[in-house]
């Protein structure tokens, strides 16, 4: 049985870029706005916004319609966790702070069923299942799980080959904000050194045969990562675009701190 299929996940063995957007606003009314935008894929983010699995479900459930691809980003890479969100529906994962091919190695045990993994045996009361009306679930699911990890640290960096090579990983992601302060450059992902090393980081995962994803809000530097072989790459946040759309309108009126001249310059390339 030919399980739901993962459209990201072919995506990511063909030519090209999927262009993706970051939910941090946790609501299914706004990720549903966002999911009729085009955006190839869409982070629903549990790391750093105020998500649970409740509100994460219920912007699958809105998502669900559209063509833009759900990738639900964990809190962190708890068997227990993961095990959740995959019941749930989520196909595809991004799982932060990854260091070690032996955290990598975890976590792909964690989307597989036993005998290959150890992923817990509940799918008949799952969504993922379509509530056990999907037969043969068990036995193909995992050929159809997407599993990304960030690298947003020096010993990942490190150890970027290594992790590359755990067979189950499909994408490695860079974290820009991250790595920049594990690197000495808090709040400076731009700086030349950081560059260097996210520009090596990438062709590195792509000689690797694996995929390289990215989150950066500066246009010239999305497009950069792009060139170099970049096959996911988030262009920005919900927030940030009503944050600054909202406080540019205002200062058209007369209002708000950007008209009095309290406002903060953000270039993009602030990352999260």
């Amino acid at each position: 049985m030919t399980p739901i299929p993962n459209p990201f996940k072919a995506r990511l063995r063909e030519p090209g870029a999927q262009i993706g957007l970051w939910l941090a606003l946790a609501d299914a009314y706004a990720a549903e706005v966002c999911a009729g935008a085009g955006f190839d894929w869409l982070v629903v983010d549990g790391e750093h916004a105020p998500n649970d699995l409740r509100s994460i479900l219920a912007q699958l459930q809105a998502l669900a319609p559209y063509p833009s691809h759900p990738v639900v980003r964990t809190p962190v890479g708890e068997t227990w966790m993961i095990k959740q969100l995959l019941d749930i529906g989520a196909q595809t994962l991004l799982v932060p702070m990854v260091e070690t091919p032996e955290q990598a190695t975890a976590l792909v045990a964690a989307t597989r069923y036993p005998p290959e993994g150890v992923r817990g045996v509940g799918a008949a009361i799952a969504r993922a299942s379509r509530f056990d009306r999907q037969a043969g679930y068990l036995h193909a699911a995992g050929s159809e799980i997407c599993l990304l990890v960030q690298i947003e640290t020096r010993l990942g960096l490190d150890n970027l080959d290594a992790i590359a090579a755990i067979d189950g990983v499909d994408g490695l992601f860079i974290g820009p904000a991250d790595l920049s302060a594990s690197m000495g450059y808090l709040d400076n992902p731009t700086a030349p050194e950081v560059q260097s090393a996210i520009e090596d980081a990438l062709r590195r995962i792509g000689a690797s045969g694996k995929a390289a994803g990215i989150l950066m809000g500066d246009e010239a530097l999305a497009r950069r990562y792009i060139e170099l072989g970049a096959r996911f790459v988030a262009v920005g946040t919900d927030i940030g675009l009503l944050s600054r759309n909202a406080g540019a309108l205002a200062a058209r009126y007369g209002a708000g701190p950007e008209a009095h001249g309290s406002g903060t310059a953000d270039t993009g390339a602030r990352t999260y």
